[in-house]
């Protein structure tokens, strides 16, 4: 059983350079790869299938990945919004309005069926079976928004606390079980203040294997070792810490692992990581040689109810956003206490769903945060090994007027660019503390410490800062620093 507790807790002016026609081409060229990975990447965590899918459906000119019947009134859930793209004569279809889908990463056993498949009812485990019709392991929310070029991700926790219409209050991975990819769209809307829902997706997770598998793995860094074994669903998760190249058994192992203090939202974390890994891959003549075993799978393990002309305009969309314009969230809450409930439950936070949905998902009108430094609470995650560096941070923003600076676990990746992680998805916020350190990335995901409004995962670059900065306050004395 997983644990319920709560977790303690200038840019530079350059002069232009003129870009050769050939060299332009290929760095063109090169960005729709990039893409074209990261659009098969996010399948592996059910989240490839809304793009790839598309380039299934020019491929072989077929019909929608639609394998489940929708009836009128499931079908009207996905209908608010009508059309969502459009094409002129000689053009790709484009998309013409911000655009939100629902993604469900379903996994089901064949304990879940009343009649298992031929050959596999006699069997002795609980064995993964190529369906749609399970629980919810993994569900997203997509905006797709044409006019900010902006590509939001919100992960909803399975375990989150829930009404499922007609059902009562549940855990929303439920939804699906109880009636399909509508009533689970229906429950995530009212859940997000009533967000409309345009389409959905859904990829049995027996596909992120297969996919991961076809894509020729991915590499990752594990934060940490990982065993786990569950004979009865013949589960055995064995990842040693570090930098890996991991296939589609072992990044499905890294996916599903949950059996640590954070849980699910620890899963969902490492969800996150994936995808960033996956984003920060090229395609090579390799990956592109293993394209017809890619759409294969796609096509055996996607449903969705997308046409043939919106696949192609999403994957027109990706291949024109760029890596910063994807922002990683996750619908805020706590965990439920033990005994709390029957359950063990993530609590959505309603003020903070309102506030979210209002800055990345255009629902509601956005109330002004206080970005003020005494109001947030900012976490160091250091990755330098350095005594003194998390010290002489936490002293540079002191000064600055941040008060309630805490000193959070290690962050076990080596990392040479420091990250400032909008944990709360508070750009804003995150951009004011870069601005006081003067060097970092700042990202918009959850791959912080969980309670934190900013967390600085500390790299190399802040030690060569510090390190200058001495040496130039004491020209005449060595910095006390190594890197």
């Amino acid at each position: 059983m997983v644990p319920n507790q709560r977790p303690s807790s200038r840019s530079r002016k350059l002069q232009p350079v003129k870009t050769p026609p050939a060299a332009l081409k290929k760095r063109a060229k090169h960005g729709k790869l990039r893409w074209l990975w990261f659009i098969f990447g996010l399948a592996g965590i059910a989240l490839v299938s809304a793009t790839a899918g598309g380039l299934l459906a020019v491929s072989l000119t077929s019909t929608p990945l639609m394998q489940r019947k929708l009836s009128p009134s499931e079908s009207s859930v996905f209908s608010k919004g009508d059309r969502i793209s459009t094409s002129g004569n000689l053009q790709l279809p484009e998309l013409t309005r911000p655009v939100n889908i629902l993604i469900l990463g379903v996994k089901v056993l064949t304990t879940d069926l009343a009649e298992p498949p031929a050959g596999m009812a006699n069997l002795k485990y609980h064995a993964l079976v190529n369906s749609f019709d399970g629980l919810t392991d993994t569900m997203l929310l997509l905006r797709f928004s044409p006019q900010t070029k902006k590509l939001s991700v919100l992960s909803i926790p399975r375990d989150t606390r829930a009404l499922i219409p007609g059902y009562g209050v549940k855990k929303i991975n439920e939804a699906n079980v109880d009636g399909g990819p509508a009533l689970a769209a229906k429950t995530t809307s009212d859940l997000l203040g009533g967000i409309g829902i345009d389409r959905y997706v859904t990829i049995n997770v027996q596909g992120v294997q297969a996919l991961i598998d076809a894509l020729g793995g991915v590499k990752v860094y594990v934060p940490k070792d990982m065993k786990y074994r569950d004979e009865s669903q013949h589960l055995y998760i064995n990842l040693k810490a570090g930098q890996r190249h991991l296939n589609g058994d072992q990044t499905l192992q890294l996916l599903r692992f949950r059996h640590d203090e954070y849980g699910d939202i620890g899963r969902i974390q490492r969800q996150q990581m994936v995808m960033r890994s996956l984003m920060e891959q090229t395609l090579n003549p390799a990956t592109i040689a293993r394209l017809p075993k890619i759409l294969s799978v796609i096509q055996s393990y996607v449903d969705t109810n997308l046409s043939v002309e919106e696949l192609v305009a999403l994957v027109g969309f990706a291949s024109q956003s760029s890596r910063s314009n994807v922002q990683m969230l996750t619908v805020p809450g706590t965990f439920s206490e033990p005994g709390e409930y029957d359950a063990s439950y993530w609590l959505p936070s309603a003020d903070r769903i309102t506030t979210l949905m209002a800055q990345h998902f255009d629902v509601g009108a956005v109330v002004p945060a206080d970005n003020s430094s005494g109001a947030l609470r900012v976490a160091i995650q250091d990755s330098t090994r350095q005594a003194n560096a998390v010290q002489t941070l936490v002293s540079k923003l002191g000064t600055a007027g941040y008060g309630n600076v805490v000193n959070a676990q290690p962050y076990t990746e080596p990392l040479a660019v420091t990250r400032i992680i909008a944990q709360q998805g508070n750009a804003e916020s995150a951009e004011a503390v870069r601005r006081v350190l003067g060097f970092g990335e700042v990202r918009v995901e959850s791959t912080g410490e969980l309670d934190s409004d900013v967390t600085i995962q500390l790299g190399q670059d802040w030690l060569r800062k510090h390190a200058r900065s001495q040496q130039s306050a004491n020209p005449a004395k060595p910095s006390s620093i190594a890197y």
